[in-house]
């Protein structure tokens, strides 16, 4: 069976910020006068709402822990106004991806609230550059559950054992998809997770758009 569709993460794997994470969730949180909140204690805040319309039940639950009166709503705009002021793509990513769909059926699956997620995908203007585009905010379940790649399978029009999904997480995007039965290809950066082996391949982001075509031809 030959490969048909191609999918991708989106943060740290197609597009990456100016300034690290940390910092701008430090600059959104000052920005409305809230208490210190580290990126891991919001990262881990952030896995129990990827399903929900924004960021403000994230900030929610981190603010009632510290006793804070910050309106949720408030930081959740702040914050998703300083990371699209700040998100990029990855170089010639665009133009690579435009001419990977004269091949493939091409997908992006991210997970996040609706208006985080959907922001960054305005702002960089990619409403139209895939086949699909989902934000697991829209669904009931996000990366790693099954349900988040079989709803990418269902607007890809694939079948597991002829998709691949590329990202970078060990947890979400490769156990994830392999879980599912999809190929698996991780992203590797300085500073990123380490190298999974349960990944059918691993690609070099900066190398993501020389290298890939290839190596899709490798997989079956």
């Amino acid at each position: 069976m030959s490969i048909r569709g191609v999918a991708f993460d989106l943060d740290y794997t197609l597009a990456v910020t100016t300034k690290d994470r940390a910092t701008i969730l430090a600059e959104a949180i000052a920005a409305v006068d809230g208490p210190q909140i580290s990126r891991e204690e919001y990262l881990t805040a952030h896995r129990n709402h990827l399903t929900t319309e924004s960021r403000a039940p994230i900030f929610a639950e981190l603010l009632v822990e510290r006793g804070s009166t910050v309106e949720p709503e408030a930081m959740a705009a702040a914050y998703r106004e300083a990371i699209s002021d700040a998100i990029e793509p990855i170089p010639e990513i665009e133009p690579f991806i435009a001419n990977l769909r004269s091949s493939y059926r091409v997908g992006l699956l991210t997970n996040g609230p609706v208006l985080a997620q959907r922001s960054k995908i305005e702002q960089l203007g990619w409403e139209e550059l895939f086949d699909t585009t989902l934000v697991t905010g829209e669904l009931t379940a996000g990366k790693p559950d099954a349900v988040a790649f079989d709803a990418l399978l269902e607007g890809l029009g694939t079948t597991p054992g002829e998709t691949v999904y590329i990202g970078d997480t060990p947890l979400d995007d490769i156990e994830g998809a392999t879980d599912s039965g999809l190929y698996a290809i991780q992203v590797l950066f300085d500073g990123g997770p380490d190298r999974d082996p349960r990944a059918d391949a691993h690609i070099e982001r900066d190398r993501l758009t020389t290298d890939l075509p290839e190596l899709l031809t490798t997989l079956c």
